[in-house]
């Protein structure tokens, strides 16, 4: 059975055909700058990689070029054989603790959220759109970033101590996102290790230019760093993570700005960007680093700090650890970032080997064998698990 799964951004679209449930991938790639006067489109199959520059006036003509080229490729033979289309939705709310079937009122729902998400939610919505229009006798379904973290977390974990009626009346909770990744990688920790993830303490540490700290205990969400937004937590490539609240008050009356301003400078604009002043990217960083620059070295350190924080409190919360697991595009990649966290993490009894954490983008175990912890490199794949869900609500 062949099934798609879409990442709908406001300017791109990111597919991925799988077989399944062999899992197998047919085709991947990406639509850019769709909306701008000119875009472009990437397709990787069977390890080649074609780039095309086309205009891309919205989402609809995206997916019309996407299943036309399936067809002309020859990856299909016609679009009867697509059985569903799997959507990654970002902001889930307090609606959704699994995926869901699209429907009238699922999508009534994440409608509602777009505040929560405004770069993200409605940009989806106009993707699941794209593709009801294009195939309209095959199931939607949304695939939720926060549905993880939504069903694991309690109480205490999710709510602000804050007045009461603002989480009744408006929902203002810890809702995380990045569940689909965190989900997958405890779930992989276990199986390359051949053990029962419902048996096991993983900490995951999705570090890209969006980054999150997940506690999985017991095949489970504990605890998360991202909150109502995806401002809360670490520093980011452009993103502040925790603050003082009250800084958004002063900065408005020092530099005579409207909240919505100051707001959208710690989302866009702090975090590597605003610290180093160099650049939103750690390979720059790195470089940078590498020059002697100790700006560039100042900002990896507070992420760092930041990260080891968020580690030893949720060794407290799940009362141990078995495991600490890197991923996304930074984790994957940056032996440098990598070791700089583990350093803080001796008092643990986290050790690692420096020979053993050289790999990039491959699933690996770096901790010395006498580390209280294992440590592992782990590449996520959030795609695979939209496939999965995908594959398992249209069955139904």
């Amino acid at each position: 059975m062949k099934i798609m799964a879409i990442n709908c951004g406001s300017s791109s679209l990111k597919f991925k055909l799988y077989e399944m449930p062999e899992e197998k991938v047919l085709t991947s790639g990406l639509f850019e700058r769709i909306g701008m006067k000119m875009g472009d489109y990437v397709f990787k199959q069977d390890g080649t990689k074609d780039v095309t520059e086309i205009a891309l006036p919205d989402h609809s003509v995206a997916v019309e070029i996407l299943l036309k080229e399936l067809i002309r490729r020859n990856i299909i033979k016609s679009l009867d054989e697509i059985k569903g289309v799997g959507h990654r939705v970002v902001q889930g709310g307090k609606y959704f603790t699994e995926s869901a079937l699209v429907t009238e009122e699922s999508k009534a729902h994440v409608k509602e959220l777009i505040d929560l998400a405004p770069l993200h939610n409605k940009a989806h919505l106009i993707g699941v759109e794209a593709f009801e229009k294009a195939l309209p006798n095959v199931k939607q379904i949304f695939v939720f970033d926060t549905a993880y973290h939504n069903r694991g977390m309690e109480p205490e974990a999710y709510m602000y101590a804050v007045p009461y009626y603002w989480y009744t009346e408006y929902g203002i909770r810890k809702y995380g996102a990045h569940g689909t990744s965190h989900e997958y990688i405890a779930n992989e920790y276990a199986r390359l290790t051949n053990q029962d993830v419902t048996k096991l303490k993983i900490v995951s540490c999705h570090i890209g230019n969006g980054a999150s700290i997940c506690a999985n205990m017991y095949g489970k969400c504990k605890d998360t760093s991202m909150g109502l937004t995806p401002l809360e937590g670490i520093p980011m490539g452009t993103r502040t993570g925790n603050i003082d609240p009250t800084v958004v008050s002063y900065i408005c009356e020092k530099e005579n700005k409207d909240p919505k301003t100051v707001v959208n400078e710690l989302n866009k604009k702090s975090g590597y960007l605003g610290v180093s002043e160099i650049s939103s990217d750690c390979r720059d960083l790195e470089d940078a680093i590498a020059l002697g620059n100790e700006r560039a070295k100042l900002t990896l350190d507070i992420q760092a700090k930041r990260i080891a924080d968020y580690i030893g409190s949720y060794y407290v919360l799940m009362e141990g650890i078995d495991a600490i697991c890197f991923s996304a595009g930074i984790g994957e990649n940056s032996p440098y970032v990598r070791k700089i966290i583990c350093d803080r993490l001796k008092v643990l009894g986290v050790k690692i080997d420096d020979n053993l954490n050289t790999g990039r983008g491959i699933p690996f175990r770096f901790s010395t064998p006498d580390s209280k912890i294992d440590i592992w490199n782990i590449p996520t794949d959030e795609e695979v698990v939209i496939a999965r869900d995908t594959l398992r609500l249209t069955q139904k």
